[in-house]
């Protein structure tokens, strides 16, 4: 069964240099809406781009996805009203979140095919953005951190084409699972293990996991294991 979720916002930004920390960096958080339709290549939108290639954008992580229901609880936290594009993503949807949504579930977006990779990683760019020192720490524990997709098939995207799921993954691995044994339950071998099952899981995910994984059994006296 096919589900139709809303995009309330194609947001895209081409990197700028600022200052922080008496240093000069480049980051494409500040992202804006864009009313026209946009082609999706496999490396991300038109007029898009990240400022840190290195730990942002390439292939599994060419369109980045937030969901606006979190939108009220950061406005509370921050004290100010939110734009949409406020946490840098591309794609601010309505009905979709961390918990409903897969590692490796395919969606059809306009002309394009896209696919859940990973969860997003906040990084320090959003202390930046909002002056607050612990924001990518706050992002991680809340678990409201989004997810990213891999481009399956290259096409042009409107807002209003919404967002249809194909596929749900097998392995039902949610981004909110992943980001729970990721970030809070580190020594969870059965959770590690399920999330290896998913060959769809990132490389750099995947890299973790499996480094993670290798400590843990190379040390079982330290290992702290649950139900999954």
């Amino acid at each position: 069964m096919r589900v139709h979720y809303e995009i309330l916002s194609l947001n895209v930004g081409r990197p700028v240099q600022i200052q922080f920390n008496n240093k000069e960096i480049s980051t494409g958080i500040n992202k804006l809406p864009a009313s026209e339709s946009l082609f999706l290549s496999w490396l991300n939108f038109e007029g898009d781009g990240q400022g840190d290639l290195v730990h942002h954008g390439g292939r599994e992580k060419a369109v980045c996805v937030y969901p606006y229901e979190h939108y009220p609880f950061w406005e509370k936290e921050l004290q100010k009203t939110l734009d949409y594009g406020a946490f840098g993503e591309n794609l601010t949807i309505r009905g979709l979140l961390e918990t409903d949504v897969c590692v490796g579930d395919i969606f059809k977006l306009g002309e394009a095919m896209v696919q859940v990779s990973q969860p997003r990683q906040p990084c320090y760019k959003l202390s930046v953005k909002y002056g607050v020192p612990d924001m990518p720490l706050k992002v991680q524990e809340t678990g409201y951190t989004g997810f990213y997709f891999r481009v399956l098939k290259e096409g042009a995207v409107s807002k209003s084409d919404g967002l249809i799921r194909i596929s749900r993954h097998p392995k039902a691995v949610t981004v909110s699972y992943a980001n729970r044994i990721m970030h809070h339950e580190k020594d969870h071998l059965a959770g590690i293990k399920k999330i290896l099952e998913v060959e769809e899981l990132s490389v750099n995910w995947r890299s973790t996991f499996v480094k993670r994984l290798d400590g843990i059994e190379a040390n079982p006296r330290e290992r702290l294991t649950g139900d999954v």
